[in-house]
């Protein structure tokens, strides 16, 4: 990956001046560099540098009051309007618990802050954006009417770094790109299926495929159709609407290497609009670029209260781009409304691990 593009600051600046209505992801994208190096180029002129320092930044968060929380792949936008309440702060990992704005947080990941302020007209618009060693965006916080503009500025300045330099330094991690169909695993299926019928909790997922050296779209290929089986790549659209229709309770989970993001309530407003399916509710927006999957599975997770049924699609590179279940709670068997939709939606013929 050393073949990167290098842009100057007032490259960077230029371009953004010649493009005032492009988005800024895309301009980057166009100028063959990451989302990060391209905010901070902008340094000294409505962006600051602020530390990456997780716990800090949460628990000065809910004083901020009412924002609105963005986290993101490249194929998945998650945004969720709330408050960032009933934190709690960890180095391995960190969350945020409240009823809107639920997140898991890996802060190690978090590389590269900024506090970023653009003025539209009369209006001056306010964020603390996050990025991981790439450069790739990790998580976003945007302020909102109802926020607090003095208790933002208090944390800023709490969080603002000696560096205010126009550049990043911008590492890869080859050891930690992993892809469906790397390295085969030693693991073999009677293994797998062994493991996976001894699950008595979702979270003890994760830690049976590091046990078993197993990217997780390998997984779901191989463990068997009593476990996962693939569905056609519009069943999503056809849960989502369905799910609108009934009013029935779903969680939704878009995520990267250093967040997670859940929605975990009923969704109303569902809108094609290109490649696009998006779900436009008054504090839940979620945008999906459906020519981005490649494959969709219906994955059942043995736990104490019963199996768990989730919806997973994964891109074209074996990473998972958006994660559906049925709301629950800990304890309680999942709801059968939401296990017949996930059981009844169009299975396509068995795929080969």
């Amino acid at each position: 990956m050393d073949a990167r593009v290098q842009r100057s600051p007032e490259e960077i600046r230029q371009a953004r001046s010649d493009n005032p209505k492009m988005r800024e992801r895309d301009l980057a994208t166009q100028l063959g560099i990451s989302e990060a190096e391209f905010v901070a180029a902008q340094c000294g002129i409505g962006v600051l540098r602020i530390e990456p320092r997780v716990n800090d930044l949460l628990s000065g968060m809910e004083p901020v009051g009412e924002v609105m929380a963005l986290t993101r792949n490249e194929s998945a936008v998650h945004e969720k309007i709330g408050v960032y309440d009933k934190i709690v702060t960890g180095t391995q990992n960190a969350m945020v618990l409240g009823a809107e704005i639920d997140l898991r947080i890996f802060p190690k990941v978090w590389a590269h802050g900024f506090a970023v302020e653009k003025r539209e007209g009369d209006e001056v618009k306010r964020s603390l954006q996050f990025f991981d060693a790439a450069g790739a965006a990790v998580h976003k916080i945007h302020l909102r009417p109802a926020s607090s503009v003095e208790a933002y500025n208090r944390l800023v300045a709490e969080l603002e770094s000696a560096d205010q330099s126009q550049r990043v330094e911008i590492r890869y991690d080859a050891a930690a790109v992993e892809t469906a169909d790397g390295e085969q695993p030693e693991a073999s299926v009677s293994e797998l299926r062994e493991r996976w019928a001894a699950l008595t909790d979702t979270h003890q997922f994760f830690g049976m495929l590091r046990t078993l050296k197993l990217a997780r779209q390998r997984a779901v290929r191989m463990v068997g159709s009593d476990y996962a089986w693939c569905i056609d790549r519009d069943a999503i659209v056809a849960m989502m609407n369905h799910a609108a229709r009934d009013q029935l309770p779903i969680m939704c989970f878009v995520g990267n290497k250093g967040c997670i993001q859940i929605h975990a309530g009923p969704i109303t407003t569902i809108k094609p609009m290109g490649p696009w399916i998006n779900i436009l509710d008054e504090t839940f927006h979620m945008h999906l670029r459906l020519d981005h999957i490649q494959e969709t599975w219906v994955v059942r997770k043995p736990t104490k209260d019963g199996h768990v049924t989730s919806v997973e699609a994964y891109d074209a590179n074996g990473e998972m781009v958006i994660q559906f279940f049925g709301k629950r709670h800990e304890g309680v068997d999942e709801r059968p409304d939401w296990r017949f939709l996930a059981e009844n939606l169009p299975r396509l013929p068995a795929l080969g691990a």
